[in-house]
């Protein structure tokens, strides 16, 4: 059984490959570390806080809703 599924694993993987992809490994964060949820709430309030404050952003993206209206 097991040899069935590595074999349509390594089938799958030289399609990909074929169709010139190539593999790669990221590490990304554990979302289940302990603290994960309370840094990406002081970052998200970092972000919010910092975009209220800038007046020329909220004008651009007012203006780009405006041309997304006029479309």
């Amino acid at each position: 059984m097991s040899s069935n599924i590595s074999l349509r694993v390594q089938k799958h993987r030289l399609a990909l490959r074929d169709a010139g992809l190539r593999p790669i490994q990221i590490w990304v964060p554990n979302t289940q570390a302990p603290g994960f949820f309370e840094e990406c709430r002081r970052q998200s309030a970092l972000v919010a806080r910092s975009d209220r404050e800038d007046k020329e952003l909220m004008s651009f993206l007012d203006d780009a809703l405006a041309d997304l209206d006029e479309a």
